[in-house]
């Protein structure tokens, strides 16, 4: 039974496409075929970290949501790309695709302009689900709420929250929290990303937990290495024993149960 899982964030730069791409490309370590969708369509970028130059994108997310191709013709399976990283430690021994966003300044400003049709969307997931026989499809959605994110929230077997330990983040994430309870979301859980070293990260963990009142699956600290990688590669796959690529790997076993 594949599985749906949305990663989101009240606000931009809390490290969500770079959480989707190590979630994703831990969860096909072990044979599991992945697919990864950029839905933020407005400033979409996670193909950079799969290493996929914006030439050979043929179709993205876009051209499938104003009719141009179906949702398998956008999808570009990435998996040489990582495998071939000569950086990589981390051998893959199952699928990621991924279905980008167009990175094309006329085709952003069209989507700012006119807008799509969000039901399409949800078509999209559980088409491209069945076309790949997907065991996982993680959704890189759109921070914020809107339309497109309360879809992907709502159509979710998992909700991964993903807030940074600052006082502008806390009441947003509580506005997501409560919009994903409404939704009734099987399984929701915060990830605490980029805490500062000098915090306690136990007393951070409960102090979120205990604020939420949702399990915290990770507080992942901010980590030298990965400022340096600057979303040139997985992180996860470069650095196996890294204590962040740890939480993230915490995070797929939690998810795989």
């Amino acid at each position: 039974m594949s599985k749906i899982i949305s990663i989101h964030s009240f606000r931009g730069g809390t490290g969500k496409s770079n959480s989707s791409a190590n979630i994703a490309s831990l969860l096909a370590v072990d044979g599991s075929r992945v697919g990864v969708i950029d839905t933020d369509i407005n400033s979409p970028g996670i193909h950079i970290l799969f290493g996929l130059n914006e030439d050979h994108i043929t179709h993205s997310l876009n051209d499938y949501l104003w009719g141009k191709c179906g949702i398998k013709d956008a999808a570009v399976d990435v998996t040489d790309n990582i495998q071939n990283d000569p950086e990589n430690k981390v051998k893959i021994k199952g699928k990621v695709f991924l279905i980008p966003s167009s990175m094309k300044v006329g085709e952003i400003a069209r989507i700012l302009r006119e807008g799509y049709d969000v039901g399409l969307l949800n078509d999209g997931y559980q088409q491209i689900v069945e076309d790949l026989k997907l065991d996982y499809l993680v959704i890189d959605t759109h921070p914020g709420v809107n339309e497109e994110t309360l879809l992907s929230i709502a159509i979710s077997d998992f909700l991964a929250v993903i807030m940074r330990p600052d006082s502008q983040d806390y009441q947003g994430t509580s506005v997501t929290v409560e919009v994903a309870r409404k939704l009734d979301v099987p399984n929701m859980f915060m990830i605490v990303n980029k805490a500062p070293p000098s915090f306690d990260l136990d007393a951070l963990q409960k102090r979120i937990e205990d604020t939420y009142r949702i399990p915290v699956a990770a507080v992942i600290p901010h980590s030298d290495e990965m400022m340096a990688l600057a979303s040139s590669g997985v992180f996860s796959m470069r650095y196996p024993e890294h204590e962040v690529a740890q939480k993230y790997q915490a995070i797929v076993s939690m998810i795989k149960g």
